[in-house]
């Protein structure tokens, strides 16, 4: 396998990648790559109501890792974001404290940041669109 070969997580938001991705943005301090509307398409445009403006692909990298998203195809089945969690590996307490703060605006903390017997700090949380995400500071 080549050394350029790498995996990234893709995140599905059934109409709301728009509004999650610019928002992971702002909580990480980076901006948004172009985003692909179903509407920018070559060849014949979609019928469904509302999937033109919707978002076809798009991505944002921090610190050398890329998060891709998308508003899904159609016929796709929503079964939400289950089965997986993001995690934010950081280098310093304060770190810790903003992304946590910052990711879980709107969500659901499911385990309050703090020391544990295996790191620093780690907490998890839910985010307001159901991605699930742990902060870990070892």
């Amino acid at each position: 396998m080549s050394d350029q070969t790498s995996l990234n997580p893709y995140l599905t938001f059934y109409g709301q990648c728009e509004e999650a991705f610019n928002f992971y943005a702002k909580c990480l301090g980076v901006k948004v790559g172009d985003m692909h509307r179903f509407k920018d398409m070559p060849g014949e445009q979609p019928s469904e109501p509302g999937l033109a403006n919707q978002i076809m692909h798009t991505s944002l990298t921090f610190n050398g890792q890329t998060l891709m998203g998308s508003d899904g195809m159609p016929g796709m089945p929503n079964e939400g974001h289950k089965g997986f969690t993001l995690s934010l590996n950081v280098t310093s307490q304060d770190d810790a404290e903003r992304l946590f703060k910052a990711f879980s605006e709107g969500g659901q903390v499911t385990m309050p940041l703090a020391a544990t017997f295996f790191a620093k700090s780690f907490g998890t949380l839910t985010d307001k669109f159901g991605v699930s995400w742990m902060v870990h500071l070892e």
